[in-house]
């Protein structure tokens, strides 16, 4: 059986693009602790770039009928840089690297959430429902931690002063990945059916409202996307308790 040689160019390069985003965070925050504060806000920013062409290249290849087995893990090796190693390098060297050796061992927690959580979204995507993610999604994990920072910098508060709250946060970020709760994806919205025109203006009215204030914005819908899957977990179980209370 014949392979075809060569990739998909368009897909990839925003893949690539998201790698390279993710890089420079690492980067830009490894400097930040000797050159200053800012740069952990560009830091932060880069994540949120990556994030923005790790959610491209898949819509992209699937518009364009470019998807690949390469593209697929390609993507994956690249979220384990963008998504697991530079969240967790921006927040140990803003935060935890005061608490020692507790804060490498969540800044590794959460590392190894999100290699495995995408291990386990490689092997379950042809059979999981498109519907939901199995655990919480990992750039949805490193938006929430970049946007805290970035939250936390502007607000002026120093990193050793919050490292408590950041362990925790990191460590259940990494949890969360590899839990069974289930998130929702947005995965099966169709980007080429007519839509009301005010789905436009409350997209627009959306935008807005995130560039009043970049950081806290993404910071508070981040968090509260974090939070929807335990909160609909535990509603889920209260439900089936109560249902199995009135049948005894």
């Amino acid at each position: 059986m014949a392979h075809s040689k060569g990739i998909y160019l368009l897909p990839n390069i925003l893949t690539t693009a998201g790698l390279l985003a993710g890089f420079f965070s690492i980067i830009t925050a490894t400097r930040a602790v000797y050159q200053g504060e800012s740069l952990f806000e560009t830091a932060a920013v880069a994540i949120l770039v990556s994030g923005l062409f790790d959610g491209l290249d898949g819509r992209v290849a699937r518009l364009t009928n470019t998807q690949s087995e390469f593209g697929a893990q390609y993507d994956s090796l690249s979220d384990v840089v963008a998504f697991g190693v530079a969240p967790a390098v921006l927040v140990f060297s803003w935060s935890l690297s005061a608490l020692g050796k507790l804060g490498w061992v969540a800044a590794f927690i959460y590392v190894a959430g999100t290699a495995l959580r995408l291990a386990r979204f490689n092997i379950q995507r042809e059979v999981v429902d498109s519907n939901y993610f199995v655990g919480l999604a990992c750039p949805a994990a490193a938006y929430f931690l970049a946007a805290a920072v970035w939250t936390l910098v502007d607000s002026n508060i120093q990193g050793e002063t919050v490292a408590l709250v950041m362990v925790v946060l990191t460590a259940v970020c990494g949890l969360l990945m590899v839990s069974s709760v289930l998130y929702p994806s947005f995965k099966n919205s169709d980007l080429k059916a007519r839509v009301p025109l005010l789905s436009i203006m409350a997209a627009a009215l959306i935008f807005a409202f995130v560039s009043l204030d970049p950081p806290r914005v993404l910071f508070l819908l981040t968090g509260c996307y974090v939070l929807s899957g335990p909160v609909l977990w535990l509603k889920d179980r209260l439900e089936v308790k109560q249902d199995a209370q009135e049948k005894e």
